[in-house]
């Protein structure tokens, strides 16, 4: 068996304090002996060492892709004054209209206003950018080229007389009209509503129920409004058309639904034979293109009927966008009241029911003949 060596360390007071004792006895006495004692140990060495490792990471990366396209150089001339230096056009007359403004009324079209002021159409619808569809609408301001102040204004009908339109006096002697305001020259009064303006001496009556007549539009009738018009409130154009007598004519107009009334009046009458006579323009228009009237041609669609207290004629259709006059004779028995007029109506929605009553009469009909 191999001796070891066993090396107690003991602490140095512990040491100092046996060899100081002066009790007798045995002291053992271990002797430390320092001897290099060659020992194997296995160390294993720690080495920090860095070591480059390729980890696929996914990474949004924008590519741009390099495509070659092969092209052919073009000499470019050298730019000079007269490119870089850009010529200012002037401008030319037909880049600046110049002419006056009108305000449009009611009832106005272009073809009026183009004859009005001497111009034509297609210059008026130049002048404002209009085509064929657009519509003009009262207040609008209408630029009217080439005209410089207010536009010439047409003579009114009454200033304008031709020998043929004028009644020998004999004639205009003999007739008497015995209806009060014939031709509705007189004042007016508001009837129930503000927009009925009803001539003096006539009386107004508005039917607003079923509209219940075959090949109608069906729904209700709806209440027109009435106005007494002067000329001046008219296009001169249509002076002619719709002024028949005097200066004023009576208008009845509703948009886009039927309507239905009638005019009328109570006359006192002695025994004898009479000569009712209407006369009236059917303004019934379909639609409006470019300002322009397309009149209903169905004679369905502007209905009228003279009223002799109970009876009279019956419904009877008319002609749309012209002078209408219907007659009727009838008989008086004894002196009484007899009530006069007409009724108008139109069963359809059209873009405008309209009417306008002028020039009516009432003789004896010896008189009348």
């Amino acid at each position: 068996m191999k001796n070891r060596l066993i090396v107690f360390l003991l602490p140095p007071l512990l040491l100092v304090l046996a060899g100081c004792t002066t009790s007798q006895g045995q002291v053992e006495v271990t002797r430390v002996i320092m001897e290099q004692v060659p020992v194997t140990v296995e160390v294993t060495r720690v080495v920090v060492q860095e070591v480059t490792k390729e980890v696929p990471v996914e990474v949004a990366v924008e590519v741009t892709r390099l495509v070659e396209v092969v092209a052919t150089a073009v000499p470019t001339a050298e730019p000079t004054a007269e490119v870089t230096t850009l010529p200012t056009l002037e401008p030319t007359a037909t880049t600046v209209v110049t002419g006056t403004f009108y305000t449009i009324q009611p009832g106005d079209t272009l073809a009026t206003i183009a004859e009005q002021a001497g111009t034509m159409i297609a210059a008026l619808q130049a002048a404002n950018n209009m085509d064929n569809s657009s519509l003009l609408i009262a207040g609008q301001e209408l630029l009217i080229p080439g005209v410089d102040g207010e536009l010439p204004q047409v003579q009114p009908p009454e200033a304008i007389t031709t020998p043929e339109e004028e009644p020998p006096p004999a004639v205009v002697a003999l007739v008497t009209n015995l209806l009060p305001n014939p031709s509705f020259e007189g004042d007016w009064y508001f009837y129930l509503y503000n927009e009925l303006q009803v001539p003096d001496g006539w009386q107004l009556a508005t039917d607003e129920g079923p509209n219940n007549l075959e090949n109608g539009a069906g729904g209700l009738f709806n209440r027109p409004e009435v106005r007494v018009v002067p000329a001046k409130d008219l296009p001169p154009a249509e002076h002619r058309l719709f002024i028949m007598d005097g200066n004023k004519t009576l208008k009845a107009f509703k948009g886009g639904a039927p309507t239905s009334f009638s005019i009328f009046t109570d006359v006192a009458l002695p025994p004898g034979s009479y000569r009712m006579k209407i006369s009236f323009v059917p303004d019934t228009v379909v639609e409006y293109d470019g300002g322009q009237k397309s009149y209903a041609s169905d004679p369905l669609a502007a209905e009228t009927r003279v009223i002799v207290d109970g009876g009279g004629t019956g419904w009877q259709g008319t002609t749309s966008g012209q002078r209408n006059v219907v007659t009727y004779d009838f008989t008086v028995d004894e002196a009484r009241n007899v009530r006069l007029g007409a009724a108008f109506r139109n069963r359809y929605i059209m873009a405008n029911n309209g009417w306008f009553l002028d020039d009516w009469s009432l003789t004896p009909l010896a008189d009348a003949q």
